[in-house]
């Protein structure tokens, strides 16, 4: 008897053997299914894009570019606008990480206070890519721009041209503290200094409003100004209303060459403006984004070729 069941519970412990042995394959393919969903989820990958302001059409262009390449690569890009707001770009790009992206891409409002929230986004892990304007600290994949220095040279120099050395000049400067302000600037005395009279250098922020302002308060100041450099297109578009205003006929060449810049180019209303193209801006920055998500080593700078429009 007490054969017969130790018999039977042998075949009982060889039963669930079997059992377990038919279960495996199945384990097995839920393990590949594990692995299949991972791939996938790296696959998916999210990318968060601070842009310093859509007020400017300049940015639009390059946003719409951005736009373009993520959706040609299935990658969900969020675009959160600064507003031209510093503190509000921190705040912003804090949000960012907390949606869990997978690389920021960054348009500083400014350069260095935007050092803050590039580090926060190192202290989590997740890459930096910083776009038209560079950062002063924190560490950052690869720099996406135009050479803004060679930029703003190239219009001092065909400012040059056109007034001639001894011509009284002034400059609008772009947000204090940006790269792009800085680096056109410096530029652009680069080609002058020494050759020109520069009577005045003043802020307008990047801002169309503020330009037509400050160009007003130039010319009040300065009635004899022969050429303008503002250092984007939205100041320069300012200024030229402001020189209309004033029945004046002075040469004015911005940066950006913004549609509308453009238009008044061929209008004859403004001399030139150097061409930093936008979309082409945009849609590198996220192809650079792609290649070191997907493990491909990129270039620290990748320049964007400059060109001058002018009549």
């Amino acid at each position: 008897m007490k054969k017969m069941k130790h018999l039977f519970l042998v075949v009982i412990a060889m039963l669930v053997l079997a059992a377990c042995s038919m279960n495996s394959p199945a384990t097995e393919d839920s393990e590949g299914t594990g692995d299949s969903n991972e791939g996938a989820k790296e696959g998916t990958m999210k990318i968060g894009f601070s842009i310093s302001t859509l007020n400017n059409p300049f940015f639009v262009t390059l946003s719409d570019g951005a736009k373009a390449v993520s959706e040609e690569k299935g990658i969900e890009l969020v675009i959160i606008d600064a507003q031209d707001d510093a503190s509000k770009q921190a705040s912003d790009v804090e949000d960012l990480i907390q949606q869990g992206i997978d690389l920021l891409l960054i348009n500083p409002v400014d350069s260095s206070a935007v050092g803050s929230a590039v580090e926060s986004a190192n202290a989590s892990g997740i890459p930096v890519i910083t776009v038209d304007r560079s950062a002063d600290s924190g560490e950052v994949v690869s720099h996406i721009a135009s050479d803004n220095v060679a930029g703003g040279k190239l219009a001092g120099e065909y400012l040059l041209e056109l007034a001639g050395e001894g011509a009284v000049v002034a400059m609008l400067e772009g947000v204090p503290g940006s790269s792009a302000a800085r680096d056109r600037g410096a530029g652009f005395l680069e080609a002058v200094e020494g050759k020109v009279d520069l009577v005045s250098s003043q802020t307008a922020n990047f801002n169309r409003s503020e330009g037509l302002t400050v160009m007003e308060n130039m010319l009040q100041a300065h009635p004899n100004i022969e050429a303008v450099f503002a250092q984007n297109d939205e100041m320069a578009l300012g200024a030229i209303e402001a020189i209309a205003a004033a029945g004046k006929d002075i040469i004015v060449i911005g940066f950006d060459a913004t549609d509308d810049a453009v238009a008044k180019i061929e209008a004859g209303e403004m001399e030139a403006s150097v061409a930093q193209k936008p979309e082409e801006i945009g849609r590198t920055a996220v192809e650079t984004a792609f290649k070191h998500l997907n493990g491909e080593s990129v270039e620290d700078f990748v320049p964007v070729e400059l060109e001058l429009v002018k009549q």
